[in-house]
């Protein structure tokens, strides 16, 4: 998350005792590390909450996907059977003995 080196970190550490002094220092430093862990678990939290709300989104258009596929199977099988009928309608009109039982 934050990229601080050992420099960074004993600069920062020399200026805190040199401010705070060294009574008060390890009392901020435990206050300090609950806020850093607070904040870490606060980042983890959002991270999984965004990455539920992706996933849920994926999950609904794959929904809807599934949906429109299953319609347009729908409408296929609908139009196979309505060729089929007009198929045999056909045969019977052009078949002369299917004609000439009917007369």
């Amino acid at each position: 998350m934050f990229d601080f080196g050992f420099w960074e970190i004993a600069i920062i550490g020399i200026i805190t005792l040199i401010v705070v002094g060294p009574e008060k220092m390890p009392a901020l430093a435990r206050k300090a590390g609950l806020y850093v862990g607070k904040f870490k678990k606060f980042v983890s939290k959002i991270q999984n909450d965004i990455n539920n709300e992706i996933k849920s989104e994926e999950l609904k258009e794959q929904l809807t996907i599934k949906d429109e596929e299953s319609l347009l199977s729908q409408t296929v099988e609908e139009a196979k059977s309505s060729i089929d009928e007009i198929k045999k309608e056909a045969a019977k009109i052009s078949d002369p003995s299917s004609v000439n039982n009917n007369s």
